[in-house]
Formats: C-alpha cells, sequence, structure tokens
C-alpha cells in the first residue's frame, strides 16, 4: 500500500523558485548546499541529520565542498533507500533569474536555468517537508546531493558507499518525465592529447617548422574517414565520439600569428558506448589516428612532433534487469501513484552510472526539465510536481 500521496504544492514550487536563484555552477556548490541545508533544518529536517563528505578532497578539479547527505530515520522497519540528486549546473546557468510563467518557470535572461538539477533538489526536499509534515510511514531513507555532476559525475564517483547507511536501493531524480525510469545508460571515456611541434617563419621558412595543427587535422580527417567520428558502428557495435575544445595552452587559442607554424595544440574529446570494450576501441582508433598523423608531419630536417595521448574512463555503462527488486518497487510505487510507467536505456551519463557501480542499484526518473543546457532551458511543472509525488510515492510504498 501507499500511504496519501498529497503534498503543498505551491510550497514545492516556491521551493523550486528559491532554489533556482541561488547560484552553483559545477564545482561552485558551497553556496547552493547552505541552503539546501537551511531548507532541510527548516522543515523539520535535525541538523545532526545533515552532514558533508570528503569527496571533494579526492575530486581532481577544485571543489568547493562535498556532497551533501542526509539520514532520516524510518518510522516503519524495512531496507534503507537512497534518493540521489545533483546540486550544480552547467556553468551557462550562472547568474540565471527565474521567472515564473503560469505553468512554467524560465530564465529572465540568455543563460540557462539551472532546471537540471534544481528541479531534483526540490523534489528531494519536498519530499522530507512531506514525510516530517504529514508524519508518513516510510522505510530509513538517504538523500544525497552530489557535487560536479556536469564536470564528469565526480560528486557520485568519489562518494564511500559506507557514508550512505547502508542503502539497498537508489532513486536518482534528473530528467524530464516522472513515470519514465532509465535503468541504463551508456559509459564514456575521455581522451586528450598535446602535440608539441615546431615554430617557424611561416613566409620565410616553412619547411623549417612542424605544425602541430596539421598533425591535429591529419588525424581528425583520418578518424572521420574510417568511420569513428560522430555515431559509430563497427562490426555490430555501436558508439558516439565527440572532439570538444581545440586549443592551446592555458585555455588560449592554439598558435600565436599566421606568420608563425603553430607549435602546439591540445585537443579534448569523448567517446561513448554501452559496450565497454567498444568504448576503448574508440578512444584506440582516435590514438592511433594522432600516431599516424605525426609520421606525415616533419620539418626539413624528418624531425616530427611530439604527441601525448592519454585518456580515462569517465563512467561506466550499465543496465540493470528488468526483475531486479529496485526496478519492481519503482514500478508498483508508480501504479500506486496512478501513473503508468515505462522504462528506457539512455545515452547519457548520470550520477546513477557511479551508484550501480558502487553496488547500489539505482533506477532514474525526471522532475519537469526540458532544453537543458540552453538559454532555452524552462522547466514544466506540472511534471515538476509529478516528480515530487512520485519521489514520495518511491519512500512511502510497501
Amino acid at each position: 500500500m501507499s500511504a496519501d500521496l498529497s503534498f503543498d504544492a505551491e510550497a514545492a514550487i516556491v521551493r523550486l523558485m528559491r532554489f533556482l536563484a541561488v547560484e552553483g555552477i559545477t564545482g561552485q556548490e558551497k553556496k547552493i548546499a547552505a541552503d539546501v541545508a537551511k531548507a532541510l533544518v527548516e522543515v523539520g529536517v535535525p541538523k545532526k541529520a545533515i552532514t558533508y563528505d570528503k569527496a571533494n578532497e579526492s575530486i581532481p578539479l577544485p571543489t568547493q565542498t562535498g556532497n551533501l547527505i542526509v539520514q532520516l530515520p524510518g518510522t516503519v522497519p524495512g531496507p534503507r533507500l537512497l534518493f540521489s540528486t545533483h546540486l550544480d549546473t552547467v556553468p551557462l546557468a550562472a547568474g540565471a533569474v527565474p521567472v515564473r510563467e503560469k505553468k512554467k518557470i524560465r530564465p529572465e535572461g540568455r543563460t540557462a536555468l539551472g532546471g537540471d538539477n534544481r528541479t531534483g533538489v526540490a523534489a528531494l526536499v519536498t519530499l522530507a517537508a512531506t514525510l516530517i509534515a504529514k508524519k508518513l510511514p516510510h522505510p530509513p531513507l538517504t538523500l544525497l546531493f552530489t557535487v560536479r555532476e556536469e564536470s564528469g559525475l565526480f560528486g557520485a564517483r568519489h562518494l564511500d558507499p559506507a557514508d550512505l547507511g547502508g542503502v539497498t536501493m537508489g532513486f536518482n531524480v534528473d530528467g524530464r518525465q516522472p513515470a519514465e525510469f532509465t535503468i541504463g545508460a551508456v559509459g564514456a571515456e575521455r581522451w586528450e592529447v598535446a602535440i608539441h611541434g615546431k615554430a617557424s617563419h611561416a613566409g620565410v621558412h616553412p619547411e623549417q617548422g612542424i605544425s602541430s595543427t596539421l598533425v591535429a587535422a591529419l588525424a581528425l580527417a583520418e578518424v572521420r574517414q574510417k568511420g569513428w567520428f560522430g555515431k559509430i558502428s563497427q562490426a555490430g557495435h555501436e558508439g558516439t565520439s565527440n572532439v570538444g575544445s581545440f586549443g592551446g595552452a592555458d585555455g588560449k587559442c592554439a598558435g600565436d600569428a599566421t606568420n608563425v607554424v603553430t607549435d602546439y595544440a591540445r585537443i579534448t574529446g569523448e567517446a561513448r558506448s554501452h559496450d565497454t570494450k567498444f568504448v576503448k576501441e574508440i578512444v584506440k582508433a582516435y590514438r592511433e589516428a594522432f600516431a599516424s598523423a605525426r609520421e606525415q608531419v616533419t620539418d626539413d630536417k624528418g624531425k616530427k612532433a611530439k604527441v601525448e595521448f592519454t585518456s580515462r574512463i569517465d563512467y561506466y555503462p550499465f543496465k540493470l534487469k528488468e526483475t531486479e527488486p529496485v526496478i519492481l518497487h519503482t514500478q508498483a510505487a508508480a501504479t500506486a501513484a496512478g501513473f503508468t510507467s515505462t522504462l528506457r536505456t539512455g545515452n547519457g551519463g548520470l550520477d546513477a552510472n557511479w551508484l550501480v557501480k558502487h553496488g547500489i542499484p539505482t533506477v532514474t526518473f525526471g522532475a519537469g526539465q526540458n532544453a537543458i543546457h540552453t538559454v532555452e532551458e524552462w522547466v514544466d511543472l506540472d511534471l515538476f510536481l509529478g516528480g515530487c509525488k512520485m519521489a514520495l510515492a518511491l519512500a512511502t510504498h510497501s
């Protein structure tokens, strides 16, 4: 049975507007984390139940704070459940001013809104507020608000599962539809290549230079020609790849002037697939292409560029079996809440990728996000409230 799933919808929307107005781009979550902790105390969560872990000390990028973790004791016996979401927004949401227009919220200016993922944040605070105010029966719960999701799922990657209190299954709020449950997602590997060529006067003695730009161009042309760029289908395997930044040192452009042979270039990219081995095959294709291009560009003495290619796993793919308890619980709770649920596998990375890797089977559902990572981003308030209701159903269904 499920408990009464009614809640204060207007308070939930006001809460969402509050969080959307607090800046907290990826890596700079201290302010939003503090406001979320304050809001939790305001709705009755004891201060001692709210802690921060030390994940930020392990994250290889500057990160202001650790993950925010909240432990709520159960009012009925049962296994501890995890509810997660991420605190950070993409940099495009910096300075966002939310504007409410009937059944939607949009940004006032030319910024993203940050509904990804302040909708999840507001949904989980609303969950805690409703459980406490209405004294609803529920098992022990852990609420997890992660950092640096947008820049590589770092908060979820570097958390210590022991800090979550022995959770048995997880529910991650991040997306659009409340009853569309993501039970699998791709894995990804990021790569970076530094090309050290040699500068020379491009008009007087171009033959004395080694163009790092040309090495990069030849490599990328080969990758595309052999079918390893964009949407990839090779020998029955599928995946995607992309080239991200193409620049020089310290974030500057590659090269200094048109009359100087470019001596240094730095390129970054990624590969994705539901098959871990195939991800590595894609990255291998890029590595080999840059090695091949190096051989084709020399100075007048036959010297070649130095090419340094490195890669790292961003997150592992996963696919939960439809018979797993977490999925059966999710579908039953959705039905009890009046939703018609669907299961899907996604092509984007989620905190769930790392939660599953940590041994916590986790499904992801949405709460009204639309056009994320763009200046056209907006929140559908009906779907946001649906996400709040879905979280409440998952926490109280037995």
